[in-house]
């Protein structure tokens, strides 16, 4: 039995961000000690910067909101009240994500394509952006 507590989908969201729900079950397994160590490298980084940097949102900040909550609906709240961000954002935001990596940036289909490999997931054709392998290597795709 695997000792990784996954968060939930990158494809989830709240309050018209993608993500979002992910980086709240994230934070709240830092906070509790329990981020597993895979996670660790790129915690706030990644599709986590991506939405605080997309958000607005400092960090710091962002682990203090969900520090001092209780349910997931107070930091729904807190974001719908402290992110102003169009809906037009949201859906970039979104977009970005579900095509990341783009196909013309090779670099970053290779890197694609050899975290794949070390999954055990080379043979998935349908595994084409990083949102893709996430969900496939956390068993929900």
């Amino acid at each position: 039995m695997s000792d990784i507590i996954y968060p939930r989908s990158p494809r989830e969201t709240m309050a018209g961000w993608m993500h979002l729900p992910r980086l709240i079950d994230k934070v709240r397994l830092h906070l509790a000690g329990k981020l597993h160590p895979d996670y660790q490298p790129n915690f706030c980084k990644g599709f986590d910067g991506l939405w605080l940097e997309t958000a607005g949102v400092d960090a710091q900040k962002f682990m203090d909101v969900v520090r001092n909550s209780i349910t997931d609906g107070e930091v729904c709240d807190w974001v719908l009240k402290n992110v102003k961000k169009p809906e037009s954002v949201k859906a970039a935001h979104r977009e970005r994500m579900l095509n990341y990596p783009r196909p013309d940036d090779a670099e970053m289909q290779a890197r694609l394509k050899m975290r794949k490999e070390n999954a055990g997931l080379a043979h998935r054709d349908d595994i084409r952006c990083f949102v893709d392998y996430i969900d496939a290597d956390e068993k929900r795709l």
